[in-house]
C-alpha cells in the first residue's frame, strides 16, 4: 500500500513537473491530481466521524462540501421548525429522525467521496 501510495505521488510529481509551462513557473496540480493522490479511505472516513463533509475538504472539493453543508443546515432547520409545534411524546421520535437523517447524509458523501477518488484513479 505505501509503495503504490509512493508511486503515484511520484507520478503526479513528475506530471506537474511536465505541466509547467515556464521556467520557474508554479507547478500547480489539477483538481484531478489532487483528487488522485489522495487516500480515499481517509475522505470516507472524515465524511462519516465528524461528518457533514469533512473528507470533502481533504479532497479539496469545495462544491460537493457546500452542498452537504447546505443540506446539513437545511435538515437541522427542518427538524426545529418541525419540533416548535411537537409534543413531548413527539420529540424522541422527532430526534430520532434528525440522528438517522444526518447519517444518511454521512453515509452517502462517504461512499460518493470514495468512489470519486476510485473513478479519477481507472481514468487517469
Amino acid at each position: 500500500m505505501q509503495r503504490n501510495a509512493t508511486r503515484r505521488c511520484s507520478q503526479l510529481s513528475r506530471a506537474a513537473r511536465q505541466s509547467a509551462t515556464s521556467v520557474g513557473a508554479a507547478i500547480v496540480p489539477t483538481r484531478e491530481q489532487i483528487l488522485a493522490a489522495s487516500a480515499g479511505w481517509v475522505a470516507v472516513v472524515l465524511n462519516v466521524v465528524p461528518g457533514l463533509g469533512a473528507g470533502y475538504l481533504y479532497q479539496r472539493r469545495w462544491r460537493a462540501y457546500w452542498i452537504t453543508s447546505a443540506l446539513a443546515t437545511a435538515w437541522f432547520v427542518a427538524g426545529a421548525v418541525l419540533a416548535q409545534n411537537a409534543d413531548a411524546a413527539a420529540e424522541a421520535q422527532n430526534q430520532l429522525v434528525g440522528l438517522i437523517g444526518l447519517l444518511v447524509l454521512a453515509g452517502v458523501t462517504a461512499t460518493e467521496a470514495g468512489l470519486a477518488v476510485k473513478r479519477v484513479r481507472q481514468n487517469g
